[in-house]
């Protein structure tokens, strides 16, 4: 994440150039060693209970679906679907009794995007999985796939998704068919550009006077400032201009609504709860999750944004959770970038306290 900041930025990026610096510096003390790194990037099933005690596949199934598309726009720069927000959903899934296919607007093989610094236990997991892997290589084309096999659908974020769900027929009518026999739509991050042409049998867009959270424009416009330019429309203003009643949470941290069957989330960091929330709609209690590294973090970074760095601190210190310290680093960059310096160093003062803890 901190890697795609840095393209965002330009020029800012030179006037903060001391600064930057001393994130980076920061966050290489967080970063695993190549021992610690390579095992992780070897993480099986068998290496977590949670993925041990699944459920057998006999709830049903649910349909993720991810963009085909390839490129950024016209920058010549790859894009696709967040690895991410695939396979930690996948998991949840799975785990509580679905089988989960794949499919894709072209079918076949879409381009996945990985990053490091965001990929944990449970993506390499599914990077490792025979299984798994065949699906998202093997994609189901969307024009192939019949609604009524499913009991929900998922459609997966990335930026490409911004090109091809859109003006997608195939997908407005899926999602109408859903929404007609008031199945469970769930999208995350950039997955609800699925949504915004999608009219329900009233004539009215499925969006509309419905609680929705998705990519929100500050989020998008600090990653790439010209991104009213190189994407068909600002995902937020297009949901609004929808009817949404659009809730945006704080940039790059957990946010989703419910409204009815639609689940929907804000970013990368909200797919755990939508996935979660998703099994609730459809009728059942989610089985115990040993609560990630990077969640804790989360929570604390909304306990810094509420009641302060001493009160994060406390957490920390009373705390037994592991946290991700590059999360806290990754938002203090956030803070240099809109010009918030204070909560920049105030971030690393509470980064630097995680490092007895640091996972």
């Amino acid at each position: 994440m901190i890697k795609k900041l840095f393209i965002g930025v330009g020029g800012i990026f030179l006037v903060l150039a001391v600064i930057v610096s001393a994130v980076i510096y920061w966050a290489s003390n967080f970063s695993p060693s190549t021992q610690e790194f390579e095992k992780l990037r070897a993480t099986q099933v068998s290496d977590i209970p949670y993925l041990q005690n699944t459920l057998p596949s006999t709830r049903g199934k649910i349909l993720a679906v991810v963009t085909s598309t390839r490129m950024l726009g016209d920058t010549g720069r790859l894009t696709g679907y967040e690895l991410t927000e695939l396979a930690r959903a996948y998991w949840v899934f799975k785990a509580n009794g679905f089988e989960v296919d794949i499919a894709s607007t072209a079918g076949g093989e879409p381009y996945a995007l990985l990053d490091d610094e965001d990929m944990a236990a449970y993506d390499y997991v599914f990077l490792n999985d025979a299984t798994a892997q065949s699906k998202a290589k093997n994609t189901l084309k969307l024009s192939e796939v019949n609604a009524d096999n499913y009991q929900a659908i998922y459609f997966v974020g990335g930026k490409g998704a911004m090109f091809d769900f859109p003006n997608n027929q195939i997908i407005a009518n899926l999602a109408a068919s859903f929404a007609a026999q008031k199945k469970v739509i769930a999208a995350v991050c950039h997955g609800p550009a699925a949504l915004i042409n999608v009219k329900i049998e009233n004539g009215e867009w499925l969006v509309a006077n419905k609680k929705v959270s998705a990519f929100t424009n500050s989020e998008e416009l600090l990653l790439i400032p010209n991104a009213e330019i190189i994407f068909p429309f600002l995902l937020q203003t297009k949901l609004q201009e929808r009817g949404a009643d659009f809730i945006a949470g704080s940039d790059y941290l957990e946010q989703v609504s419910i409204s009815e069957k639609l689940i929907t989330g804000q970013n990368p960091w909200s797919v755990w709860r939508v996935a979660e929330e998703t099994i609730r709609l459809l009728g059942y209690e989610p089985l115990v999750r040993t609560i990630t590294p990077e969640e804790n973090s989360v929570a604390l970074l909304k306990i810094f944004i509420k009641d302060g760095l001493g009160v994060a601190e406390k957490t920390v210190k009373n705390s037994e959770h592991k946290y991700y310290g590059r999360l806290i680093l990754m938002h203090a960059f956030v803070a240099f970038m809109k010009w918030e310096p204070l909560n920049g160093f105030k971030l690393m003062i509470l980064a630097d306290s995680l490092k007895p803890l640091n996972a």
